[in-house]
């Protein structure tokens, strides 16, 4: 029998969610790509209980994680029902519709249709009467956005999830969206952008800004760029990594010798900080506490640990953000 360690909350930092009551942890666990069916349940249930001995007490689903769609959740659903039972109330659970989910013309995108019987299918597989953040995954092109964001309203006034977010918005999307939700009485509470040193689109946007005008969290997605963050890449493309397969989320011409030269650069940095890649490019994506978190996934449960040692050390001096703002400038450039 599972018992959490009563040191659970001594070590990770929460940060408030925008404007509203919620903390989250500095990092939380997302369920995207290892906690499916092609996994074993005894490393994902390790992966859980070390993520909340930790003090990770939020956990990052979409409708369509796995492999296959669905089995992430029903993976957390299991948890919840033996490791877990009797902790609901601790644990903050996040889950996504938007991107396909099933086949016709229902089966994925903003309508209030396909967005409620997202919602009611998850709460199924999870096992739970309620969900803490329900998402629109991506904005619908084809959809009015009042549609989207009044599905969403009815998911809170029917008690089936406490808070709505937004991820994969624009800045402008972001403001016309939570105006609306505004109007209906349930406040915008996270937007979940992707966001790296690698990836920093959103600043280009002018996001967080916005987030910051409208009292809204945030809390990045991919903070490690898909793994080219970590040691994994220092010398080149290793067999069996997600550069070298037919990942759909990393291809080999992203990893180039220039790439590869900064990354050896900002591995030396991190030494000098104490810290590994990994956990300096997540630092540096928690720096200054404009995010309110991070998701990181896990693969096992050292990885797991490695990553939450970066909230150890979430301050970097104007030398170092000056230097790694060269490094990353030429990145882009490259």
């Amino acid at each position: 029998m599972y018992l959490p360690s009563p040191d659970r909350y001594s070590v990770m930092p929460y940060r408030r969610t925008g404007r509203s009551g919620l903390l989250l942890p500095a990092l939380s666990l997302g369920l995207w790509h290892n906690f499916g069916g092609d996994r074993t349940p005894e490393t994902q249930g390790a992966i859980l209980r070390r993520a909340f001995d930790l003090g990770i007490t939020h956990f990052d689903l979409a409708n369509n994680y796995g492999p296959p769609p669905g089995s992430a959740e029903e993976t957390l659903g299991r948890a919840l029902a033996t490791d877990f039972a009797g902790l609901r109330d601790e644990l903050v659970i996040s889950t996504k519709a938007g991107y396909h989910m099933w086949e016709g013309p229902y089966g994925e995108w903003g309508s209030r249709k396909y967005l409620r019987s997202s919602l009611d299918q998850s709460l199924k597989r999870l096992g739970v009467e309620y969900v803490d953040i329900f998402y629109s995954h991506r904005p619908d092109p084809d959809t009015p956005l009042e549609e989207t964001m009044g599905a969403l309203d009815s998911a809170v006034r029917q008690g089936k999830a406490l808070y709505v977010g937004l991820s994969n918005y624009s800045a402008a999307q972001t403001r016309e969206a939570a105006a609306i939700l505004k109007d209906l009485g349930t406040p915008l509470l996270i937007h979940q952008p992707r966001y790296s040193m690698l990836d920093r689109r959103i600043e280009d946007d002018g996001l967080p800004d916005v987030l910051d005008e409208l009292g809204v969290g945030s809390i990045a997605y991919s903070p490690l760029e898909q793994g080219i963050l970590t040691d994994r890449y220092l010398d080149g493309i290793p067999a069996g990594s997600r550069a070298a397969g037919a990942s759909p989320f990393l291809s080999a011409d992203a990893v180039t010798p220039q790439l590869v030269e900064r990354l050896r650069a900002l591995d030396a940095l991190a030494k000098e900080r104490g810290q590994s890649l990994a956990q300096l490019a997540l630092a540096w994506v928690l720096r200054g506490g404009r995010l309110t978190s991070a998701v990181v996934g896990a693969s096992s449960v050292t990885q797991l640990e490695n990553s939450v040692e970066a909230a150890r050390n979430l301050d970097f001096t104007e030398d170092e953000l000056s230097r790694i703002e060269e490094l990353l400038r030429g990145a882009k450039a490259a």
